[in-house]
C-alpha cells in the first residue's frame, strides 16, 4: 500500500493527517508511554502481557491510562486490516494529552502498523558484536525500568554502537551492576546456567526476557536473575540479547572480547528455536 493508516484515540486515519496538540505533555516534557509488539498471523504476540505492563507503568507513573484490552485488541485488528498486514511491527504510543486548566490529562493513543523486517539473518548464525556505553543507568530514576518515551539517551549510545559497528550498547547502573541494552535484556550462561539481571536493578520487564525464563523452565534449564557485574559478563560462556522483534539475538564479541568461542552457544541455540516455536503455536491460536 501507498498509504499508511494510523489509529489514533478510536479513528483510523491517513498517517499524514494524524496529528496531536503542541501542548502534549509528550511532545514538551516526554511524559509517555509505548509499547512495541509482535504481531504473526494477525495476532499480537502476548498482547496480554504488553498491555498489563503498559497499564502499570501509567499507574506507577501518573500517567493517564489507556483503553481497554478489548478495545485495544479491536483497534489493532482495525488497523491491520487498514494496512492489509498479517506479519507486522506495532507501536502503541500513550500520551498524557495536554494539561486541561483543571491539571487533568487528556490522553491520546496512537497505534501504528508496519511490515515486519527482522534482523538480518547472519545475525542469528554469527553472532554480534555489542560495545559497553559510559552512560549510566541510575537506580534512582523514578522512569527507570518503564517503557517511556524519554528515549533519547538511549538512542544515543544505540546510535555510537552502530557507528563501531556494533548491534547494540550494553548500559551498567551507577553502581556498576549490568543492566540492559538500549532496546533489549541481556542474559549471560556460566556452567550451563542461565543468568539476567533481576527487575530490581531496575531493568525493563521485558515481554521476551519473560518467555525466556518461561522456555528454560520447560527446557529444565537452570535459570535465575541475578546481579551480574563485568566480569560475570567477560566469563560467561554465552551471552544473548532478547526482545520481542529481535527475539533470542546471539552475542559473540563484546568490544574486542570474544564471547565463548566465538560461535552460537547450545543453551543460546535450544532457547532461539524453543522461542520461534512459542511465537508459531502462540499464533495460531
Amino acid at each position: 500500500m501507498d498509504t499508511e493508516n494510523v489509529y489514533l484515540n478510536g479513528k483510523i486515519i491517513d498517517a499524514s493527517t494524524a496529528a496531536v496538540a503542541i501542548t502534549d505533555s509528550s511532545f514538551l516534557y516526554g511524559i509517555g508511554l509505548f509499547e512495541t509488539m509482535r504481531a504473526v498471523n494477525g495476532r499480537v504476540f502476548r498482547l496480554d502481557d504488553h498491555l498489563a505492563r503498559l497499564n502499570t507503568s501509567a499507574a506507577k507513573l501518573g500517567i493517564h491510562r489507556a483503553d481497554d484490552k478489548e478495545a485495544i485488541s479491536a483497534a489493532i485488528d482495525r488497523l491491520m486490516q487498514a494496512n492489509e498486514l498479517t506479519s507486522a511491527r506495532l507501536r502503541l504510543s500513550l500520551s498524557n494529552g495536554p494539561l486541561a486548566a483543571d491539571g487533568r490529562p487528556s490522553g491520546n493513543l496512537l497505534i501504528t502498523a508496519a511490515e515486519y523486517v527482522p534482523y538480518p539473518k547472519e545475525y542469528y548464525e554469527k553472532g554480534v558484536r555489542v560495545i559497553l556505553t559510559d552512560y549510566r543507568q541510575n537506580p534512582k530514576d523514578p522512569y527507570c525500568g518503564h517503557k517511556t518515551t524519554c528515549y533519547g539517551p538511549r538512542l544515543m549510545a544505540l546510535r555510537d554502537a552502530h557507528a563501531k559497528l556494533a548491534a547494540e550498547a550494553l548500559w551498567f547502573t551507577t553502581e556498576n551492576t549490568l543492566a540492559e541494552g538500549c532496546v533489549s535484556n541481556v542474559f549471560v550462561v556460566k556452567d550451563g546456567a542461565l543468568y539476567t539481571p533481576p527487575l530490581t536493578t531496575p531493568v525493563l520487564p521485558g515481554i521476551a526476557r519473560q518467555t525466556v525464563l518461561e522456555l528454560a523452565n520447560e527446557l529444565k534449564l537452570t535459570a535465575s536473575e541475578k546481579t551480574l557485574r563485568i566480569d560475570d559478563l567477560l566469563a560467561a560462556e554465552e551471552v544473548f540479547l532478547t526482545n520481542v522483534i529481535m527475539q533470542v539475538l546471539p552475542v559473540t564479541s563484546i568490544e574486542a572480547h570474544t564471547v565463548g568461542d566465538g560461535k552460537l552457544g547450545p543453551v543460546t541455540g535450544k532457547l532461539m528455536s524453543a522461542y520461534q516455536n512459542r511465537l508459531s503455536s502462540d499464533a495460531a491460536g
